[in-house]
């Protein structure tokens, strides 16, 4: 079986309050991308890796790979102007069947274990999605402007990797976007595909607003550590 991980990189930031993406900025000692493209390098199961990207932050990657020193083989692909395109374009660069891993390139994190049971679970059932259950209580915004309760063990938070049999993925991909189209799940579950959910981890955490670094550096060490 072939495996792919097909990593989304075309953010710009905006809520990091800094001109730097996101996926740029340093991590103890390097770019955040490079900690992702590393997780799934140093996956057992050896996917090759394409890194889909704003064609003009191609440049400054490739440079950036230059100046750390960064030799972790993958393959760069043009973003597109929604993740939609951007997930499209990864896919066209795929040839033949497989298992395909689509992941966030901020959640770099995510461990080994959880990529490996991702890629399985996709490989016996057709689709994996990873999430974790809510720890705050959840209201709901209601058109009126007031909010309503819900239970939160009814809802899951969904994750990254979320890994995909490539015949059903691509499938998916060729119909027209829509602005539900929230994650790779939706597209795929737009087919009448059901999708299968694991329990991801509460340290695959998504570098969204600046004090995420702070944590993420914190739970590296931690990690180190042990």
């Amino acid at each position: 079986m072939d495996y792919y991980a097909i990593i989304v990189a075309g953010g710009f930031g905006n809520r990091m309050n800094n001109s730097i993406p996101k996926q740029f900025l340093l991590l103890e000692g390097k770019p955040v991308l490079m900690h992702t493209i590393n997780a799934f390098h140093e996956c057992v199961l050896n996917p090759e890796i394409l890194v889909v990207l704003n064609k003009q932050m191609h440049p400054h990657w490739l440079s950036l790979c230059q100046e750390y020193g960064f030799t972790t083989p993958h393959k760069l692909v043009e973003g597109g102007e929604q993740r939609f395109f951007s997930v499209k374009n990864g896919l066209s660069e795929i040839e033949g069947e497989g298992i395909v891993a689509i992941h966030d390139a901020v959640r770099p994190l995510v461990s080994q274990a959880l990529i490996t049971q991702a890629f399985k679970v996709a490989e016996e059932t057709g689709n994996c999605v990873t999430g974790i259950t809510p720890t705050d209580s959840i209201r709901r915004i209601t058109n009126e402007g007031t909010t309503q309760a819900f239970d939160r063990s009814e809802f899951i938070l969904i994750q990254t990797p979320q890994v995909f049999d490539l015949n059903i993925i691509k499938k998916a991909y060729q119909s027209s976007y829509a602005s539900n189209f929230s994650d790779d799940a939706t597209v795929v579950e737009s087919i009448g595909v059901t999708i299968n959910m694991i329990a991801g981890e509460r340290e695959n955490i998504k570098i969204t607003y600046p004090e995420d670094i702070e944590i993420a550096s914190i739970l590296i060490k931690k990690k180190r550590s042990s």
